[in-house]
Protein backbone atom coordinates (compact mmCIF):
# COMPACT_ATOMS: atom_id res chain seq x y z
CA UNK A 1 0.00 0.00 0.00
CA UNK A 2 1.39 3.39 -1.00
CA UNK A 3 1.28 6.42 1.28
CA UNK A 4 0.94 9.93 -0.06
CA UNK A 5 3.13 12.25 2.05
CA UNK A 6 0.93 15.26 1.23
CA UNK A 7 -2.03 16.11 3.44
CA UNK A 8 -4.38 17.33 0.72
CA UNK A 9 -6.85 18.91 3.14
CA UNK A 10 -3.99 20.95 4.59
CA UNK A 11 -2.65 21.93 1.16
CA UNK A 12 -6.05 22.95 -0.13
CA UNK A 13 -6.73 24.92 3.01
CA UNK A 14 -3.34 26.59 2.81
CA UNK A 15 -4.04 27.73 -0.74
CA UNK A 16 -7.41 29.17 0.28
CA UNK A 17 -5.74 30.90 3.22
CA UNK A 18 -3.21 32.47 0.88
CA UNK A 19 -5.92 33.52 -1.58
CA UNK A 20 -7.93 35.23 1.14
CA UNK A 21 -5.30 36.63 3.52
CA UNK A 22 -2.33 37.06 1.18
CA UNK A 23 1.05 35.36 1.03
CA UNK A 24 2.84 37.82 3.33
CA UNK A 25 0.51 37.26 6.28
CA UNK A 26 0.37 33.48 5.81
CA UNK A 27 4.15 33.17 5.47
CA UNK A 28 4.64 35.23 8.61
CA UNK A 29 2.15 33.05 10.49
CA UNK A 30 3.76 29.82 9.32
CA UNK A 31 7.26 31.07 10.10
CA UNK A 32 6.18 31.92 13.63
CA UNK A 33 4.78 28.43 14.23
CA UNK A 34 6.41 26.42 17.01
CA UNK A 35 5.98 23.23 18.98
CA UNK A 36 3.24 24.84 21.05
CA UNK A 37 0.96 26.21 18.29
CA UNK A 38 1.79 24.15 15.17
CA UNK A 39 -1.07 21.74 15.84
CA UNK A 40 -3.46 24.70 16.06
CA UNK A 41 -2.12 26.11 12.79
CA UNK A 42 -2.75 22.71 11.20
CA UNK A 43 -6.25 22.58 12.66
CA UNK A 44 -7.42 25.96 11.38
CA UNK A 45 -5.80 25.43 7.98
CA UNK A 46 -7.63 22.14 7.47
CA UNK A 47 -10.97 22.96 9.07
CA UNK A 48 -11.46 26.70 8.65
CA UNK A 49 -9.64 27.20 5.38
CA UNK A 50 -10.46 23.90 3.65
CA UNK A 51 -13.65 22.59 5.24
CA UNK A 52 -15.36 26.01 5.19
CA UNK A 53 -13.55 28.36 2.80
CA UNK A 54 -13.06 25.49 0.35
CA UNK A 55 -16.78 24.89 -0.09
CA UNK A 56 -18.05 26.18 -3.47
CA UNK A 57 -21.51 27.06 -2.17
CA UNK A 58 -20.47 30.67 -1.42
CA UNK A 59 -17.77 32.71 -3.11
CA UNK A 60 -14.89 34.16 -1.14
CA UNK A 61 -16.27 37.68 -1.27
CA UNK A 62 -19.49 36.56 0.40
CA UNK A 63 -17.57 34.61 3.03
CA UNK A 64 -15.47 37.71 3.76
CA UNK A 65 -18.65 39.64 4.48
CA UNK A 66 -19.94 36.89 6.78
CA UNK A 67 -16.67 36.79 8.74
CA UNK A 68 -16.69 40.57 9.20
CA UNK A 69 -20.30 40.47 10.42
CA UNK A 70 -19.62 37.69 12.93
CA UNK A 71 -16.41 39.20 14.26
CA UNK A 72 -18.16 42.54 14.79
CA UNK A 73 -21.02 40.83 16.63
CA UNK A 74 -18.65 38.89 18.86
CA UNK A 75 -16.14 41.71 19.32
CA UNK A 76 -13.26 39.65 17.89
CA UNK A 77 -11.32 42.75 16.88
CA UNK A 78 -7.97 41.14 16.10
CA UNK A 79 -9.67 38.81 13.65
CA UNK A 80 -11.82 41.66 12.34
CA UNK A 81 -8.73 43.79 11.63
CA UNK A 82 -7.05 40.91 9.84
CA UNK A 83 -10.02 40.35 7.55
CA UNK A 84 -10.68 44.03 6.89
CA UNK A 85 -7.11 44.54 5.71
CA UNK A 86 -7.23 41.36 3.63
CA UNK A 87 -10.59 42.33 2.14
CA UNK A 88 -9.36 45.77 1.05
CA UNK A 89 -6.13 44.43 -0.45
CA UNK A 90 -7.44 41.07 -1.68
CA UNK A 91 -7.51 39.56 -5.12
CA UNK A 92 -9.71 41.03 -7.83
CA UNK A 93 -13.14 39.47 -7.60
CA UNK A 94 -12.99 38.65 -3.90
CA UNK A 95 -11.94 41.95 -2.35
CA UNK A 96 -14.40 44.27 -0.66
CA UNK A 97 -14.59 47.98 -1.39
CA UNK A 98 -14.66 50.55 1.43
CA UNK A 99 -18.31 51.14 0.58
CA UNK A 100 -19.11 47.43 0.93
CA UNK A 101 -17.36 47.26 4.30
CA UNK A 102 -19.33 50.35 5.36
CA UNK A 103 -22.56 48.57 4.40
CA UNK A 104 -21.57 45.51 6.47
CA UNK A 105 -20.98 47.75 9.47
CA UNK A 106 -24.24 49.64 8.91
CA UNK A 107 -26.15 46.35 8.90
CA UNK A 108 -24.21 45.19 11.96
CA UNK A 109 -25.44 48.26 13.81
CA UNK A 110 -29.00 46.95 13.46
CA UNK A 111 -28.37 43.25 14.09
CA UNK A 112 -25.39 43.34 16.48
CA UNK A 113 -25.85 46.73 18.13
CA UNK A 114 -24.62 50.28 17.62
CA UNK A 115 -21.69 49.98 20.10
CA UNK A 116 -20.26 47.02 18.19
CA UNK A 117 -20.65 48.80 14.85
CA UNK A 118 -19.12 51.96 16.31
CA UNK A 119 -16.02 50.04 17.34
CA UNK A 120 -15.98 48.35 13.95
CA UNK A 121 -15.99 51.72 12.18
CA UNK A 122 -13.08 52.88 14.37
CA UNK A 123 -11.00 49.80 13.52
CA UNK A 124 -11.90 49.83 9.83
CA UNK A 125 -11.16 53.53 9.48
CA UNK A 126 -7.69 53.13 10.99
CA UNK A 127 -6.92 50.38 8.46
CA UNK A 128 -8.44 52.35 5.61
CA UNK A 129 -6.17 55.30 6.38
CA UNK A 130 -3.19 52.95 6.10
CA UNK A 131 -4.14 51.39 2.76
CA UNK A 132 -6.15 54.15 1.04
CA UNK A 133 -3.26 55.06 -1.25
CA UNK A 134 -2.80 51.45 -2.31
CA UNK A 135 -6.41 51.03 -3.36
CA UNK A 136 -6.95 54.49 -4.86
CA UNK A 137 -9.44 55.60 -2.25
CA UNK A 138 -9.57 59.15 -0.93
CA UNK A 139 -11.11 60.00 2.42
CA UNK A 140 -12.83 63.37 2.38
CA UNK A 141 -14.56 65.45 5.03
CA UNK A 142 -18.33 64.96 5.07
CA UNK A 143 -21.13 66.38 7.21
CA UNK A 144 -23.36 63.74 8.85
CA UNK A 145 -26.37 66.00 8.46
CA UNK A 146 -25.87 66.02 4.69
CA UNK A 147 -25.55 62.23 4.40
CA UNK A 148 -28.08 60.61 2.07
CA UNK A 149 -29.40 57.05 1.92
CA UNK A 150 -27.44 55.30 -0.83
CA UNK A 151 -30.56 53.47 -1.99
CA UNK A 152 -32.64 56.58 -2.58
CA UNK A 153 -30.17 59.46 -2.86
CA UNK A 154 -30.26 63.06 -1.74
CA UNK A 155 -33.67 64.53 -2.52
CA UNK A 156 -34.53 68.08 -3.43
CA UNK A 157 -36.88 70.35 -5.35
CA UNK A 158 -35.87 72.59 -8.19
CA UNK A 159 -36.36 76.36 -8.26
CA UNK A 160 -38.78 77.98 -10.67
CA UNK A 161 -42.16 76.82 -11.90
CA UNK A 162 -43.06 74.06 -11.99
CA UNK A 163 -40.85 72.88 -9.14
CA UNK A 164 -39.54 69.39 -9.87
CA UNK A 165 -38.81 66.78 -7.22
CA UNK A 166 -35.50 64.97 -7.83
CA UNK A 167 -32.93 62.69 -6.24
CA UNK A 168 -29.16 62.58 -6.70
CA UNK A 169 -27.04 59.51 -6.01
CA UNK A 170 -23.30 60.19 -5.91
CA UNK A 171 -20.81 57.47 -6.94
CA UNK A 172 -20.38 54.88 -4.20
CA UNK A 173 -16.85 53.96 -5.21
CA UNK A 174 -15.50 57.21 -3.78
CA UNK A 175 -14.14 58.33 -7.14
CA UNK A 176 -15.10 61.07 -9.57
CA UNK A 177 -18.20 60.06 -11.58
CA UNK A 178 -17.66 58.49 -14.99
CA UNK A 179 -20.85 60.12 -16.22
CA UNK A 180 -23.90 61.91 -14.96
CA UNK A 181 -26.87 59.72 -15.83
CA UNK A 182 -30.43 61.08 -15.77
CA UNK A 183 -33.38 58.69 -15.44
CA UNK A 184 -36.73 59.87 -16.80
CA UNK A 185 -39.84 57.87 -15.95
CA UNK A 186 -42.98 56.77 -17.80
CA UNK A 187 -46.45 58.31 -17.67
CA UNK A 188 -48.21 57.59 -14.37
CA UNK A 189 -45.00 56.55 -12.63
CA UNK A 190 -42.41 58.45 -10.59
CA UNK A 191 -38.68 58.41 -9.95
CA UNK A 192 -38.92 55.28 -7.76
CA UNK A 193 -39.48 53.13 -10.86
CA UNK A 194 -35.74 53.51 -11.44
CA UNK A 195 -34.46 52.49 -7.99
CA UNK A 196 -32.89 49.21 -9.06
CA UNK A 197 -31.14 50.63 -12.12
CA UNK A 198 -30.16 53.82 -10.30
CA UNK A 199 -28.45 51.88 -7.53
CA UNK A 200 -26.53 49.78 -10.05
CA UNK A 201 -25.43 52.80 -12.08
CA UNK A 202 -24.43 54.84 -9.02
CA UNK A 203 -21.51 52.57 -8.24
CA UNK A 204 -19.49 54.63 -10.74
CA UNK A 205 -21.80 57.40 -11.95
CA UNK A 206 -23.68 60.36 -10.57
CA UNK A 207 -27.33 59.40 -11.06
CA UNK A 208 -30.21 61.86 -11.12
CA UNK A 209 -33.85 60.79 -11.20
CA UNK A 210 -36.79 63.17 -11.13
CA UNK A 211 -40.58 63.39 -11.22
CA UNK A 212 -42.07 64.98 -14.33
CA UNK A 213 -44.43 67.91 -13.83
CA UNK A 214 -47.79 66.62 -12.66
CA UNK A 215 -46.24 63.46 -11.21
CA UNK A 216 -44.99 62.31 -7.82
CA UNK A 217 -43.89 65.22 -5.64
CA UNK A 218 -43.42 67.68 -8.53
CA UNK A 219 -45.81 70.55 -9.10
CA UNK A 220 -48.77 70.14 -11.45
CA UNK A 221 -49.45 73.39 -13.34
CA UNK A 222 -52.66 73.74 -15.30
CA UNK A 223 -52.47 71.79 -18.55
CA UNK A 224 -52.48 70.67 -21.21
CA UNK A 225 -48.71 70.34 -21.61
CA UNK A 226 -46.50 70.09 -24.69
CA UNK A 227 -43.47 67.82 -25.01
CA UNK A 228 -41.31 70.90 -25.54
CA UNK A 229 -42.37 72.14 -22.09
CA UNK A 230 -41.38 68.85 -20.48
CA UNK A 231 -38.00 69.02 -22.22
CA UNK A 232 -37.51 72.61 -21.06
CA UNK A 233 -38.37 71.49 -17.50
CA UNK A 234 -35.59 68.92 -17.73
CA UNK A 235 -33.12 71.41 -19.17
CA UNK A 236 -33.82 73.85 -16.35
CA UNK A 237 -33.24 71.11 -13.78
CA UNK A 238 -29.96 70.02 -15.36
CA UNK A 239 -28.66 73.57 -15.49
CA UNK A 240 -29.65 74.14 -11.88
CA UNK A 241 -27.75 71.00 -10.86
CA UNK A 242 -24.82 72.00 -13.10
CA UNK A 243 -24.64 68.56 -14.66
CA UNK A 244 -22.92 69.32 -17.94
CA UNK A 245 -23.77 66.87 -20.75
CA UNK A 246 -25.63 63.82 -19.43
CA UNK A 247 -26.44 60.30 -20.46
CA UNK A 248 -30.23 60.43 -20.68
CA UNK A 249 -32.16 57.23 -19.97
CA UNK A 250 -35.86 57.66 -20.65
CA UNK A 251 -38.67 55.13 -20.86
CA UNK A 252 -41.93 55.85 -22.71
CA UNK A 253 -42.72 59.49 -21.90
CA UNK A 254 -39.19 59.83 -20.54
CA UNK A 255 -37.81 58.72 -23.90
CA UNK A 256 -39.95 61.29 -25.69
CA UNK A 257 -38.61 64.01 -23.40
CA UNK A 258 -35.09 62.78 -24.12
CA UNK A 259 -35.57 63.18 -27.88
CA UNK A 260 -36.92 66.70 -27.50
CA UNK A 261 -34.19 67.61 -25.02
CA UNK A 262 -31.48 66.48 -27.45
CA UNK A 263 -33.07 68.57 -30.18
CA UNK A 264 -33.82 71.71 -28.17
CA UNK A 265 -30.83 71.64 -25.78
CA UNK A 266 -28.13 69.58 -27.52
CA UNK A 267 -25.33 70.85 -25.26
CA UNK A 268 -26.95 69.08 -22.31
CA UNK A 269 -26.97 65.58 -23.82
CA UNK A 270 -23.97 63.27 -24.23
CA UNK A 271 -25.91 60.11 -25.14
CA UNK A 272 -29.48 58.78 -25.20
CA UNK A 273 -31.18 55.59 -24.12
CA UNK A 274 -34.72 55.61 -25.53
CA UNK A 275 -36.76 52.73 -24.17
CA UNK A 276 -40.30 51.66 -25.06
CA UNK A 277 -41.00 54.95 -26.74
CA UNK A 278 -41.85 56.53 -30.08
CA UNK A 279 -41.21 59.62 -32.16
CA UNK A 280 -44.89 59.90 -33.18
CA UNK A 281 -48.24 58.12 -33.07
CA UNK A 282 -50.53 57.41 -36.02
CA UNK A 283 -53.87 59.20 -36.09
CA UNK A 284 -55.73 56.21 -34.67
CA UNK A 285 -53.46 56.12 -31.63
CA UNK A 286 -53.78 59.88 -31.14
CA UNK A 287 -57.54 59.38 -30.96
CA UNK A 288 -57.00 56.77 -28.24
CA UNK A 289 -55.03 59.31 -26.21
CA UNK A 290 -57.83 61.83 -26.58
CA UNK A 291 -60.29 59.22 -25.37
CA UNK A 292 -58.10 58.49 -22.35
CA UNK A 293 -58.04 62.19 -21.47
CA UNK A 294 -61.83 62.38 -21.76
CA UNK A 295 -62.30 59.32 -19.55
CA UNK A 296 -60.01 60.62 -16.81
CA UNK A 297 -61.67 64.03 -16.89
CA UNK A 298 -65.07 62.46 -16.58
CA UNK A 299 -64.47 59.49 -14.28
CA UNK A 300 -61.03 59.87 -12.73
CA UNK A 301 -57.84 57.83 -13.17
CA UNK A 302 -59.30 54.78 -11.40
CA UNK A 303 -61.45 54.19 -14.49
CA UNK A 304 -58.40 53.47 -16.67
CA UNK A 305 -56.03 51.91 -14.12
CA UNK A 306 -56.59 48.25 -14.98
CA UNK A 307 -56.27 48.92 -18.70
CA UNK A 308 -53.00 50.78 -18.06
CA UNK A 309 -51.62 47.83 -16.08
CA UNK A 310 -52.57 45.51 -18.95
CA UNK A 311 -50.51 47.69 -21.29
CA UNK A 312 -47.60 48.12 -18.90
CA UNK A 313 -47.09 44.43 -18.06
CA UNK A 314 -47.60 41.08 -19.75
CA UNK A 315 -50.32 38.75 -18.50
CA UNK A 316 -47.68 36.35 -17.13
CA UNK A 317 -45.95 39.11 -15.17
CA UNK A 318 -49.26 40.34 -13.75
CA UNK A 319 -49.97 36.84 -12.50
CA UNK A 320 -46.52 36.16 -11.07
CA UNK A 321 -45.72 39.61 -9.67
CA UNK A 322 -49.09 40.81 -8.45
CA UNK A 323 -47.52 42.82 -5.63
CA UNK A 324 -45.35 44.80 -8.04
CA UNK A 325 -48.29 45.44 -10.35
CA UNK A 326 -50.38 46.59 -7.38
CA UNK A 327 -47.66 49.05 -6.42
CA UNK A 328 -47.61 50.61 -9.90
CA UNK A 329 -51.40 50.70 -9.98
CA UNK A 330 -51.44 52.64 -6.69
CA UNK A 331 -48.94 55.07 -8.15
CA UNK A 332 -51.04 55.63 -11.27
CA UNK A 333 -54.31 56.25 -9.42
CA UNK A 334 -52.62 58.56 -6.88
CA UNK A 335 -51.15 60.77 -9.63
CA UNK A 336 -52.62 64.27 -9.84
CA UNK A 337 -55.42 64.00 -12.40
CA UNK A 338 -54.68 67.37 -14.01
CA UNK A 339 -51.00 66.51 -14.23
CA UNK A 340 -51.80 63.10 -15.70
CA UNK A 341 -54.05 64.39 -18.47
CA UNK A 342 -51.65 67.27 -19.10
CA UNK A 343 -48.88 64.76 -19.79
CA UNK A 344 -51.26 62.55 -21.80
CA UNK A 345 -51.69 65.49 -24.15
CA UNK A 346 -47.93 65.92 -24.50
CA UNK A 347 -47.44 62.20 -25.15
CA UNK A 348 -50.31 61.91 -27.61
CA UNK A 349 -48.97 64.80 -29.69
CA UNK A 350 -45.29 63.79 -29.68
CA UNK A 351 -43.78 64.44 -33.11
CA UNK A 352 -40.03 64.23 -33.65
CA UNK A 353 -39.82 61.79 -36.57
CA UNK A 354 -38.83 64.37 -39.18
CA UNK A 355 -36.16 65.79 -36.87
CA UNK A 356 -34.50 62.57 -35.71
CA UNK A 357 -31.62 63.07 -38.14
CA UNK A 358 -30.65 66.19 -36.18
CA UNK A 359 -29.83 64.19 -33.04
CA UNK A 360 -26.05 64.15 -33.00
CA UNK A 361 -25.27 61.88 -30.05
CA UNK A 362 -25.01 58.09 -29.72
CA UNK A 363 -28.34 56.45 -28.94
CA UNK A 364 -29.51 53.06 -27.75
CA UNK A 365 -33.12 52.23 -28.55
CA UNK A 366 -34.72 49.53 -26.40
CA UNK A 367 -37.97 47.83 -27.34
CA UNK A 368 -40.11 45.24 -25.60
CA UNK A 369 -40.90 42.20 -27.70
CA UNK A 370 -44.51 42.20 -26.44
CA UNK A 371 -45.04 45.94 -26.08
CA UNK A 372 -48.38 46.91 -27.64
CA UNK A 373 -48.22 50.61 -26.71
CA UNK A 374 -44.91 51.32 -28.45
CA UNK A 375 -44.23 48.24 -30.57
CA UNK A 376 -40.90 47.24 -32.08
CA UNK A 377 -41.81 48.98 -35.35
CA UNK A 378 -41.82 52.33 -33.55
CA UNK A 379 -38.44 51.55 -32.00
CA UNK A 380 -37.12 50.66 -35.45
CA UNK A 381 -38.21 54.09 -36.74
CA UNK A 382 -36.13 55.69 -33.99
CA UNK A 383 -33.12 53.49 -34.66
CA UNK A 384 -33.32 54.18 -38.40
CA UNK A 385 -33.86 57.93 -37.98
CA UNK A 386 -31.10 58.72 -35.47
CA UNK A 387 -27.72 58.63 -37.28
CA UNK A 388 -25.74 56.85 -34.54
CA UNK A 389 -28.34 54.55 -33.02
CA UNK A 390 -28.64 50.83 -32.32
CA UNK A 391 -31.66 48.74 -31.39
CA UNK A 392 -32.07 46.08 -28.69
CA UNK A 393 -35.30 44.09 -28.34
CA UNK A 394 -35.93 42.57 -24.91
CA UNK A 395 -37.70 39.23 -24.98
CA UNK A 396 -40.88 38.67 -22.95
CA UNK A 397 -41.10 42.37 -22.11
CA UNK A 398 -44.09 44.65 -22.44
CA UNK A 399 -44.14 48.43 -21.96
CA UNK A 400 -42.38 48.85 -18.60
CA UNK A 401 -39.48 46.69 -19.70
CA UNK A 402 -37.13 48.12 -17.06
CA UNK A 403 -39.46 46.67 -14.40
CA UNK A 404 -40.50 43.50 -16.16
CA UNK A 405 -37.03 42.46 -17.36
CA UNK A 406 -34.72 44.43 -15.03
CA UNK A 407 -31.55 42.40 -15.54
CA UNK A 408 -31.76 42.43 -19.33
CA UNK A 409 -32.58 46.14 -19.29
CA UNK A 410 -29.70 46.89 -16.94
CA UNK A 411 -27.26 44.86 -19.04
CA UNK A 412 -28.29 46.73 -22.19
CA UNK A 413 -28.00 50.17 -20.57
CA UNK A 414 -24.72 49.51 -18.78
CA UNK A 415 -23.19 47.93 -21.86
CA UNK A 416 -24.12 51.01 -23.87
CA UNK A 417 -22.82 53.45 -21.25
CA UNK A 418 -19.50 51.60 -21.25
CA UNK A 419 -19.08 52.65 -24.89
CA UNK A 420 -19.85 56.33 -24.33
Amino acid sequence: MSFDPLDHDFERGLQNRRDVLGDAWVDRSLNNANSFNADFQNLITRFAWHEIWGRPGLDHKTRRAIVLSITVALGRWEEFDLHVRAALLGQEGSRLTPDEIKEILMQSAIYAGVPAANTGFTHALAILREVAGQIGYELESAAPGAAAHAGSGREGSSAGTPSLHYSVREPRNGKAPRHTVVLSHALGCDLTMWDSLANALSLENRVIAYDHRGHGASEAPTGPYAMAELADDAARLLRELDTGPVVWVGLSMGGMVGQELALRHPSLVRALVLANTTSAYPDAARAVWEQRIATVNAEGIEAIADAVMARYFTEAFRAEKAGTVSRFRRRVVSTDADGYVGCCSAVGHVDTTARLGQIGVPALVIAGELDQGTPVSMAQTLADGIPNASLVVLREASHLSAVEQPEAFKAAVMGFIDTV
